[in-house]
């Protein structure tokens, strides 16, 4: 990463500051970590203490908020936003437009289906699991269970 490219006013006045990732462009806060071989598009966002392991893709528009750590080999599908100290496992797919909350834990090895909603504080467990609709209304799912509850 290089120097700052991009400053952002937030609604509450700070400005944010981020540098263009080498491998995609993305936007990464500088006291954000993002492995080399990670690949961020050049519309998607990551905030500061956030950390990034190897070999992962953040789509097009996609916003990583402050201290989320994504594991080894995750890919984030276009238009995500993946809620502050969420803890994201390795292996693990997050389709298109979801939303994951705050303070989620995520195990490795989990897929989560496109346009879903995951609740603030949620746990998602066996890498056996996945995230199922429960009932889906003009396209945008209301909540989700496992596999396993299911």
């Amino acid at each position: 990463m290089g120097r700052v490219n991009e400053e952002v006013e937030a609604e509450n006045g700070t400005v944010l500051k981020y540098q263009h990732h080498s491998n995609g462009r993305g936007f990464v806060s500088p006291k954000a970590r993002v492995q080399p071989s990670t690949f961020v598009a050049s519309t998607a966002y990551i905030e500061a203490d956030a950390r990034i392991g190897d070999n992962g893709t953040i789509g097009s528009g996609s916003w990583i908020d402050r201290g989320v750590i994504l594991g080894e080999r995750v890919f984030i599908g276009q238009n995500v936003h993946i809620g502050r100290d969420t803890v994201v496992g390795n292996d693990v797919r997050l389709g298109s437009h979801s939303r994951i909350g705050a303070n989620v834990r995520i195990a490795g090895g989990m897929r989560i289906d496109a346009d879903a909603q995951v609740a603030d504080a949620a746990v998602l467990g066996s890498p056996r699991e996945s995230a199922m609709p429960v009932k889906r209304s003009a396209g945008r799912v209301s909540s989700y269970l496992s596999d396993r509850a299911a």
